[in-house]
């Protein structure tokens, strides 16, 4: 995949020895200024001493010439050491990821869980009716938002499961179009129950054929898997290693989780306990030699997304290619030109009689 990142314009100089030139050029200009000019041979030069003053002897008519040559040497030295325009442009290859993120939809990622800075029940309600507290769903969808944008070069699919599966995207560099159809995704939309044998088989068939040089999976649930299917989680990591995908998982809550139901009295906060088998997730992701993560609330989810993300790049070259047009030809028709000029005028109009 190429990318054209920038381009910018520039000024070069190709040979700047020829600077050398410019002290003696100035020594040369110096001392033709601070040259008497000429005049007429007279017997004497006291009576015309109070009549001509310096400035009006550095700055004669007869001093024209000079000052066009000076000018018209300094446009040949610029030409000599050959200033270039040059447009710099950069190119940016990248070489992309395949990725599957696969979310648990299971009506427990209804629950939310408490902030481990927050230990009070107070608190908590405050946090809860403010919207501050999110269930876990919207944290993980979240979450899995901002992973997406920090991976424009990367093809990324979502599936939801839970006693199914449900494909919400394949692999896609339509980032929006796979966001909008990540909001659409809601806990409880599919039989409950936690099957993780089939999002695996699932994102494996995604990935098996595809040209990427890497394979992702990241697999989050908060549940145990309590799904008959035809494969266990573990055969299904197997078949994964086989095609080269690497699985991460993550395991989502804590023993500081409730769930919200409605009873005759209002709204209850119940307690619920972390669910999720962490020996069969570490199993999974040591198969495929990927890594197991922890996320017990939003602030726990965040760090391991942003951790998977520092293990997931990808390659990218910068080559430059500069384009150069010379610009040497107008510095040296100009010299020539002011040459050619001041000496026109040192042999008619500024005429020096000695």
């Amino acid at each position: 995949m190429i990318h054209r990142i920038f381009e910018k314009t520039s000024v070069y100089i190709e040979t700047p020895w020829f600077l050398i030139l410019l002290p003696i050029l100035i020594i040369v200009l110096i001392r033709g200024v601070m040259k008497r000019p000429p005049s007429l041979v007279i017997g004497a030069l006291r009576p015309y001493a109070l009549s001509i003053s310096q400035k009006q002897m550095i700055f004669s008519p007869v001093r024209i010439p000079l000052l066009l040559e000076g000018i018209g040497m300094l446009c040949l030295i610029i030409a000599l050491i050959r200033p270039q325009h040059g447009v710099e442009e950069t190119i940016r290859r990248t070489e992309g990821i395949d990725i599957m993120l696969a979310l648990d939809v299971s009506g427990s990622m209804q629950a939310y869980d408490i902030p481990s800075a927050v230990s009070d029940k107070n608190t908590v309600v405050r946090l809860l009716n403010s919207g501050q507290l999110k269930p876990r769903i919207d944290v993980a969808k979240e979450e899995v938002k901002n992973f997406i944008d920090k991976r424009p070069n990367d093809r990324i699919g979502v599936l939801g499961f839970a006693a199914n599966t449900y494909t919400v995207c394949p692999p896609t560099l339509d980032h929006e179009f796979l966001k909008s159809h990540l909001d659409r995704l809601e806990a409880g939309i599919l039989p409950d129950g936690t099957g993780i044998a089939a999002p695996i088989a699932n994102s494996t068939t995604r990935l098996k054929d595809s040209k990427a040089k890497r394979r992702v999976l990241v697999l989050f649930t908060d549940g145990d898997n309590n799904v008959d299917a035809k494969i266990t989680p573990q055969q299904a990591s197997k078949i994964a290693r086989m095609f080269d995908v690497i699985i991460h998982t993550v395991g989502i809550g804590s023993d500081r989780a409730f769930v919200v139901r409605k009873g005759f009295f209002g709204n209850q906060m119940l307690n619920v306990q972390d669910n999720f088998n962490r020996e069969l997730l570490e199993d999974i992701s040591a198969e495929t030699k990927g890594r197991y993560f922890a996320a017990r609330d939003g602030d726990g989810l965040r760090q391991v997304m942003t951790e998977i993300d520092s293990l997931e790049k990808t390659n990218i070259e910068q080559p430059t290619y500069i384009d150069y047009k010379e610009l040497y030809r107008n510095w040296l028709t100009w010299g020539l030109s002011l040459i050619a000029l001041g000496a026109i005028l040192e042999h008619t109009i500024c005429l020096r009689v000695p």
